[in-house]
């Protein structure tokens, strides 16, 4: 990772909500503009952050519509990239394509907005003319994708009361959730802060406290595998 890629990161992270995570992709890449939002039942589906009034009515009509690339992003945690989005009539798209006829749009390139197995969203970028998205740019902008995904998630943990969820047996508690992080860690080869967030956010997202989630993860009830999908929680 370059050191502006890192800084950016870094900004991200340090940032206390969620209003400005639209930035570091509109001064790092080659776009015009940029909508971050989330989607789906965990999070609910608003705009988080955007860079303009375009970029706000890319995500409503795609809300509105239920279909777009947001929508195929979140679904196949795999990135959506038009370099001409208007020149190419989608079959999976149709209301959505027959809305953006009209408008002042080149290219959409979307990434999806993942933690471990929880789908939250996607960061929407556009650019008003036709243009490729080079393999550099593709590689910065699953970096800051990754990074704004696990901010979007923490903020929400926060909001929730979760992020410091300190459970009555707090010492048994507090073993079993190390201990769960660590084989966490092992199946996904992520770092522990990212291991330890997976179990926080799959515990929201299942409406179950953290020691719930640690047992059923160390009786191997519970395991995180990488696929060529992406990341997904198996059950036993």
């Amino acid at each position: 990772m370059d050191d502006e890629l890192a800084t950016a990161v870094r900004s991200l992270e340090a940032m206390p909500g969620t209003d400005g995570v639209h930035e570091p992709f509109l001064r790092g890449l080659m776009v015009d503009g940029v909508s971050v939002a989330t989607l789906g039942a965990l999070l609910g589906t608003e705009t988080v952050s955007s860079s303009d009034d375009l970029a706000l009515r890319l995500d409503e009509l795609q809300f509105d519509l239920g279909e777009g690339p947001c929508w195929d992003s979140l679904s196949t945690g795999h990135p959506v990239l038009e370099p001409d989005v208007r020149a190419v009539r989608h079959g999976q798209w149709p209301a959505f394509s027959d809305a953006i006829s009209d408008l002042d749009l080149g290219a959409m390139f979307v990434f999806p907005l993942t933690v471990g197995p929880l789908r939250l969203g996607a960061v929407d970028l556009y650019t008003l003319r036709p243009q490729q998205l080079s393999d550099a740019e593709q590689g910065r902008a699953r970096v800051l994708a990754a990074a704004v995904s696990r901010h979007v998630l923490r903020r929400a943990l926060a909001d929730a009361g979760l992020d410091d969820e300190e459970p009555r047996e707090s010492r048994w508690t507090r073993r079993a959730v190390h201990q769960a992080t660590g084989m966490v860690l092992a199946q996904l080869e992520a770092t522990p802060e990212d291991a330890h967030l997976i179990l926080q956010g799959h515990a929201f997202a299942t409406g179950r406290s953290l020691r719930e989630v640690a047992d059923e993860v160390l009786s191997g009830g519970l395991s995180f595998t990488v696929t060529d999908g992406g990341i997904e929680d198996t059950a036993r």
